[in-house]
């Protein structure tokens, strides 16, 4: 929460009192506190105190975060953007009514969003078989939403980035086989001889365009020399994952009621990595050292012998509901600005389709590689974001065929910043934050010289005897 933020909270608490069948009487018991000061709070006439939230994540072992109004951004940007479709017919509807209802009825909400997000698939997709070129826009949006990364990214979303039953057995693995205390990896490799199979590291001529290749017949795990140490040791551990823990990874999907081959492939490679991300750096001793050493990737990743875009995503998962670090995003992106991986265990919205905003540091990284920037963001609603943003290289380069670079972005909401090091050389109070957008299809900033294409569901406004900075300029409400 932001400084000076008052939470109110009354529409959510009202909500969570009835749904537990408790009268005001009642929860005001059980939280140790007045009657009248529920029904001043439920009435939005008092904010939330710190004292509150506390009792409230205690008694009813929720997380409080769930509670505040527009903790859930990406939410709120897919509900908005739900109620623009034309088949919905919500022209009348307004931002304090839509503001309402994701602060009653978060669900509902969320209900709604899904809803449409099915019509709209069944739309396009009819669409897309009379004429697939007819609308490159179109076809562009659908592709994604087609794609079973997009389904392996709501599962993650879902569980905020933490995968609780995965976490907690790699973190007992860790402990007992003392994973991350091992600089030699020869703990890995003792942990994978138990299946009878060796490592063997091959040279880039023998292995082709394939880093790992795992042959269960001759029983080897084949790596490309082209893989450094960090990545080699995380190739061992997902193996290990797959052979030991394959029944858990299981458990895991079919809660989820993933459907189709494809998409369950993908997130049984996903848990895997999420698995062997775990056991390199379980969460206890990576939590206390992300607390001590203030966040600071580079220290940390020498720690646990794990590169920058290992540690950063790492960041992303400390969500365990008695020990949560800083609820962090994370994006990946190449040089032409598409998103290749993204994750958010906190409530900065990511776009389901195109690129990110041209003004995010994230794409100036490219202009200084290895060096880390940093920068104060502000989302179109207001909401304030701490961003760091470094280049790492793909494995595989090669005289002929130099390795791609791309940009790693974290970040973070500024009221978490000061729990930085990379904040120390900011002053949040005299810098002016950076005014960015989802992306240029979805932000609707008037005057923005960075803008490269035109808004969805605002019409254009031409003017035949001027022409401004803004590549676009477009009607508001």
């Amino acid at each position: 929460m932001a400084r000076g933020e008052k939470l109110i909270i009354g529409k959510r608490l009202k909500v969570l009192r009835t749904t537990l069948g408790l009268t005001q009487a009642q929860m005001a018991e059980q939280l140790d506190v007045s009657p009248s000061y529920i029904t001043l709070i439920e009435s939005d006439q008092r904010p939330a105190s710190a004292k509150l939230l506390m009792r409230l994540a205690q008694v009813y072992d929720l997380n409080v975060a769930e509670l505040a109004p527009g903790t859930d951004t990406q939410l709120a940007v897919d509900f908005e953007a739900a109620l623009k479709d034309p088949a919905l017919d919500t022209d009348g509807v307004s931002r304090a009514e839509m503001e309402a209802v994701l602060q009653a009825s978060p669900r509902i909400a969320g209900a709604l969003v899904r809803l449409q997000g099915r019509l709209r698939d069944a739309v396009m997709r009819d669409q897309a078989e009379e004429n697939p070129l007819t609308d490159r826009n179109k076809v562009e949006v659908l592709a994604q939403i087609a794609k079973p990364v997009e389904h392996v990214h709501d599962l993650f979303y879902e569980n905020r980035n933490y995968m609780d039953a995965l976490d907690r057995e790699a973190e007992r693995v860790a402990e007992k086989n003392r994973i991350h205390r091992d600089e030699s990896g020869q703990n890995l490799h003792r942990l994978l001889s138990a299946h009878q199979i060796r490592v063997r590291r091959l040279p880039a001529s023998v292995m082709g365009g394939t880093l790992r290749r795992y042959d269960p017949h001759r029983k080897e795990l084949m790596l490309s020399e082209r893989l450094d140490a960090a990545s080699r040791r995380f190739q061992i551990a997902v193996l290990l994952a797959r052979l030991e823990y394959q029944d858990l990874l299981d458990e895991v999907m079919a809660a989820a009621e993933l459907e189709g081959d494809a998409t369950r492939s993908l997130a049984r490679v996903s848990l895997a990595n999420y698995f062997a991300a775990a056991l390199l750096m379980p969460y206890q001793p990576f939590l206390a050292a992300c607390e001590s050493e203030r966040y600071d990737l580079e220290v940390i990743g020498h720690r646990f012998g794990t590169s920058f875009e290992q540690t950063a995503h790492r960041m992303t998962t400390l969500q365990r509901p008695e020990a949560r670090g800083i609820p962090f995003f994370f994006v990946r992106v190449d040089r032409a600005g598409n998103v290749s991986k993204r994750f958010s265990a906190g409530r900065f919205p990511f776009s389901r389709f195109g690129g990110t905003c041209p003004l995010w540091n994230i794409h100036a990284a490219f202009e200084t590689p290895g060096r880390i920037q940093t920068q104060l963001i502000r989302m179109p609603e207001g909401t304030r974001y701490f961003s760091i943003a470094r280049t790492v290289t793909r494995a595989g380069g090669s005289a002929a065929a130099p390795a791609p670079r791309l940009a790693v972005g974290l970040g973070c909401d500024v009221a978490f910043a000061p729990r930085l090091i990379y904040s120390d050389s900011i002053d949040q109070d005299r810098v002016e934050p950076t005014d960015i957008g989802l992306n240029c299809f979805l932000c609707e900033r008037q005057n923005c010289a960075s803008r490269a294409q035109a808004p969805i569901n605002r019409n254009l406004a031409v003017n035949e005897l001027e022409r401004s900075v803004a590549l676009f300029s477009f009607e508001t409400d």
